[in-house]
């Protein structure tokens, strides 16, 4: 049915009843046939929005028509989607129908006209229309000089135009591709250097050097000065310095330098990890981040590097759950001494061989790539830059990342020599992993020519002034920044200039810089604030530095009356907020709240302050009233954070913790003094600075120094792990470091100390009431009586830690000291039947609310009794399912190929259980997984993977095959027994097994 709009009259009241009873009965019965052909005027309409991204139906008109008549919002209803908020919201067609109509139209000159006609409809700012016009009128854009929304813009364009038949003239859609992704490659370092970059010009020179030295390839050895002291790997490079000063820019600086230097462009990798897609603690994200990096610089090899970006996603997933396992077992004290330190060295030693596999890969394809890119004049590889950036978060004695990113790095240079790797973060650390010592570049204050370029740069016009401002102020570039700001609120007015310079110290000698530097910051923030317009707000703008986030109910009831302001309704506040809002020292934190700039407020925290310290503590007590009265994990984590300013009792605000806060003080501790940031690292880990070890109370530092020994053992350095155990003794009673001192001893071959110190500790433990603490050490006394092979003294040891346990009220706990028990005789000719009939009991006593809070320890359990328990496997599948790593489907998979191997009978039933597992995405052809390791990580994907597994259960193999399989699937990572290839002996907790000795099938039960 047509409706005629193009006449230019307005649409018949009754046609358009009649249209939309049609669309109605449409809607409503979807499965009845509808007409496949268009009307005139629905083409029409079509054809007249097929080149716009978003237009309002309401104003749009049909060639000729002189004003709209609302055809549109009829005819396009079912080919549009709807863009924007509510109060602005605009249609767009539908790629499918835009694409069909711009297949359909006559030519170039019909989509030009289309555009000229609509001219009205475009948006104000470039867009893909204003380019597709361009591009139509002979005029196309020059690539290179567009921005990378431009880019974008462009390239929707010239997708668009594609279509259009007979269109020619048009840039290369995949070169166009490529240009769009550099750009966007390199979008992050260009913003970073938007303003003129000042200095450093002996600092980008030794950057230079090192990834490109003068010497050429020959001198890839060599130190920044020249001299030769590295004939083995060439070390990294580590660029360091006090916070604001410029690393992040230094190395942007860097990269963008060389790419526009075309003698010396080289392949690079730019990895920051504040960006949320990469994880410090994720070393795959890294790898998998180059790897695209690499696929955009080198489009040949585009596929193999996205599959191997791709295969990077994919193992971090499945070592997320490895780590998680470790986690868990980590947290119970019988589970903590035996599976938890065993899964983690286990972790680590897989993590870094996946890594190291993936990362040699990488360098592979590196090296071909550029192979076929060399000239026969220029016949050595270019050199590779990786280039990290906020590494500090990893940088502590026994990181496992550093450790790991040691392995990645020699790995990758052992494949391509001319790999450099260029690290800002901290100095560098110490840590028995590396094999040669890492350069640095210690990033100072700029010199007296940058300092005055910079103030220059930033609004100081006068050089005269931006010379006496930088011989006050000095070269540190945020005080600079600062200085430049006061200057500009100050205005042009010689005698306000003249007035700030005079207040501020003449620079004293290099020991008291660091003094000078925060008095001068101090005393510019104070002039920046002093010119606020609003008196109240000029009030808050201080004290208010004391808070994290400000609202109006927070300048209500926290702020206002410490500084003097009485705000008497949440209005008042309000009006306030909007006034403090406007500032350029704020931002947003989330609707209705904002927070101060964190380098200003980074500062500015550190300074004395006199009458306003006392001030800003009293605004911190009465943030701790504010936030005690409420609920939910950020109020408790701020009050935590203020109860910590003020220097309370670790202890005592230690008792306000819940879990889950610890995402909202994450980095807080920098606001601290040493001690309060103890207890902060002690709680979310992370790197210790030396002051702020030496500050800690004795028990913080206890679990700072313990994390760190864990690190070092699960790494397999005993005996730095020994040494790093060798400081403030004595330890306290409950102290975690009792049981680790005993662990390094006995991986150092000191197994009789190692039991004399368990023995001593256990004693002090118990006089002193540290159950948790007796618990572990009981399990690790335990194990070294069972290697000792006195499984005597270690059964008496599990008995005690379960009967300890169960008086605690720990039923969890009790469950770890019985399968340790169940274990302990699994391989002896006496095997405990009774530890596994409780066992067995215990799981089905406790409440499945219980056992899902702890889903490592009951498929641990689960997998060492499945064969006493019938039932133990279908009940954890159903409580806490199968781990989701890849180890999991291995396991699964080897026992499915065995018993359908042995029995193939069992394949047609296997394969249809496999089959709706993977669901209809298996049926399309192409790409379809076929085998079984393909399908179950398919049906891992779409969360299948627990009902396969208990459908398995009821496949009548004879073998018991397959039943084993699950279980030594539901057990990955804890020790549990090996389907197929049974472990024994205390090493595994395996108990010897026949083939074919697995629990009867079905119709034998």
């Amino acid at each position: 049915m047509s409706t005629g709009p193009s006449d230019g009259r307005p649409l018949d009241p009754a046609a358009a009843r009649e249209l939309f009873v049609a669309r109605l009965r449409a809607q409503l019965h979807p499965g009845e046939e509808r007409p496949l052909e268009v009307s005139d005027a629905r083409r029409a309409y079509r054809e007249a929005v097929c080149l716009l991204s978003r237009f309002d139906p309401q104003r749009l008109r049909l060639p000729g028509e002189e004003t709209a008549t609302g055809g549109a919002v009829l005819e396009l209803v079912d080919d549009c989607t709807t863009l924007g908020m509510q109060d602005q919201a605009g249609w767009s067609l539908k790629s499918d129908v835009r694409d069909r109509t711009l297949r359909g139209l006559a030519g170039p000159a019909a989509a030009r006209h289309v555009l000229e006609c609509h001219l009205d409809q475009l948006p104000g700012e470039p867009g893909p229309e204003r380019f597709a016009l361009a591009y139509l009128s002979g005029h196309p854009p020059e690539t290179d000089r567009l921005t990378t929304d431009e880019l974008a813009d462009a390239l929707q364009a010239v997708l668009w135009l594609s279509r259009v038949p007979g269109t020619t003239g048009l840039p290369d859609l995949a070169e166009l591709q490529l240009t769009l992704e550099r750009a966007r490659l390199l979008d992050p370092l260009k913003r970073l250097v938007r303003s003129p970059f000042q200095g450093r010009t002996r600092e980008l020179a030794e950057l230079r050097d090192y990834v490109v030295p003068p010497g050429g390839p020959a001198a890839a050895g060599a130190r920044p000065d020249g001299a030769q002291r590295h004939p083995g790997p060439v070390p990294p490079l580590v660029v360091h310095g006090p916070g604001g000063m410029g690393k992040t820019t230094l190395l942007a600086k860097f990269v963008l330098d060389t790419l526009h230097d075309p003698a010396g462009c080289f392949p690079f990798a730019y990895i920051d990890f504040e960006r949320p897609t990469l994880s410090i603690q994720e070393p795959l994200t890294l790898i998998a981040e180059v790897a695209r990096q690499l696929g955009i610089q080198f489009p040949a090899h585009r596929g193999e590097l996205d599959a191997l970006a791709h295969e990077c996603q994919e193992a971090a997933r499945s070592q997320r759950e490895g780590q998680e396992r470790v986690s868990q077992l980590h947290e119970l004290a019988t589970t903590r001494a035996v599976l938890g330190r065993r899964s983690s060295q286990q972790f680590q030693s897989l993590a870094a061989g996946r890594e190291t596999d993936l990362i040699r890969r990488l360098a592979e394809v590196l090296r071909r790539a550029v192979a076929e890119q060399k000239d026969p004049e220029h016949p050595e590889d270019p050199p590779f830059a990786l280039v990290i950036d906020s590494f500090e978060e990893a940088q502590y004695r026994g990181s496992p990342v550093v450790g790991r990113m040691v392995a990645i790095y020699l790995s990758f240079q052992s494949i391509y020599p001319r790999m450099r790797l260029i690290v800002s973060g901290r100095a560098p650390v110490e840590h028995p992993a590396k094999t040669v010592e890492s350069l640095d570049i210690e990033l100072g204050e700029l010199d007296p020519e940058a300092a005055v370029g910079l103030l220059t740069s930033c609004g100081v016009k006068d050089p005269e002034v931006a010379r006496a401002l930088a011989d006050r102020v000095g070269g540190h570039p945020l005080s600079l920044k600062l200085a430049a700001r006061a200057a500009t609120l100050a205005g042009a007015g010689a005698e306000r200039t003249c007035e700030l310079i005079r207040s501020l110290p003449e620079r004293r000698h290099q020991v008291f810089r660091r003094v000078d530097q925060l008095l001068v910051q101090g005393i510019l923030y104070d002039r920046i604030l002093s010119h606020i317009g609003d008196e109240g707000v000029r009030r808050l703008a201080h004290p208010g530095l004391a808070l994290r986030v400000i609202t109006p109910e927070i300048i209500k009831e926290v702020l206002a009356e410490p500084c003097g302001l009485r705000v008497a309704s949440l209005d008042e506040a309000r009006a306030l907020f909007a006034e403090l809002s406007r500032l350029d020292l704020v931002e947003p934190a989330r609707p209705d709240a904002v927070r101060y700039r964190s380098d200003l407020r980074a500062i500015m925290l550190r300074l004395p302050g006199g009458d306003r310290t006392a001030v800003m503590r009293e605004v911190e007590r009465r943030a701790v009233g504010h936030y005690a009265a409420r609920d939910g994990l950020e109020a408790r984590a701020e009050e935590i954070y203020h109860r910590l300013r003020l220097d309370e009792n670790p202890r005592s605000v230690e008792a306000r913790w819940l879990p889950g806060v610890e995402r909202f003080l994450a980095g807080a501790q920098q606001d601290m003094t040493p001690r309060a940031a103890g207890l902060l690292t002690a709680r979310l880990g992370g790197g210790t600075p030396d002051q702020v070890a030496a500050g800690a109370d004795q028990e913080d530092w206890e679990r700072i120094a313990a994390r760190e020994v864990e690190d070092l053992l699960a790494q397999g350095y005993a005996q730095a792990a020994f040494d790093r155990l060798g400081r403030r003794q004595p330890w306290t009673p409950c102290s975690p470091l009792h049981a680790l001192l005993a662990e390094a001893l006995n991986r150092l071959g000191r197994r009789d100390e190692a039991r004399r110190a368990t023995a001593d500790a256990i004693d002090t433990a118990e006089r002193a009431g540290c159950g948790e603490r007796r618990l572990e050490l009981l399990l690790l006394s335990a194990r070294l009586s069972e290697e000792a092979g006195d499984l005597a003294s270690a059964g008496r040891a599990l008995r005690i830690a379960e009967d300890v346990a169960v008086g605690l009220g720990q039923d969890l706990e009790a469950m770890g000291a019985l399968l340790a028990r169940a274990r302990l005789t699994a391989g002896a000719d006496g095997a405990d039947l009774e530890a596994d009939r409780e066992l067995a009991e215990r799981l089905r006593q406790l409440p499945d609310a219980v056992l899902a809070d702890r889903p490592v320890l009951v498929r641990a359990v689960a997998s060492q009794i499945y064969d006493r328990a019938p039932g133990a496997l279908d009940h954890a599948l159903e409580v806490v399912g199968l781990p989701a790593d890849d180890e999991t489907l291995d396991a699964l998979g080897a026992a499915m190929r065995r018993a359908t191997g042995r029995q193939p009978a069992l394949l047609g039933r296997v394969m249809e259980i496999l089959d709706e597992a993977a669901g209809p995405s298996r049926q399309p052809s192409g790409g379809a997984p076929t085998g079984i390791a393909g399908i179950l990580r398919l049906a891992r994907d779409r969360g299948t993977l627990d009902t396969l597994a208990r459908r398995l259960l009821a496949v009548p193999d004879k073998s018991g095959e397959i039943v084993a399989g699950v279980a030594a699937a539901m057990g990955v990572g804890t020790g549990a027994r090996t389907a197929g290839h049974p472990a024994s002996g205390p090493e595994h907790g395996g108990r010897p097994r026949h083939e074919g000795s697995g629990p009867a099938g079905p119709e034998d039960r």
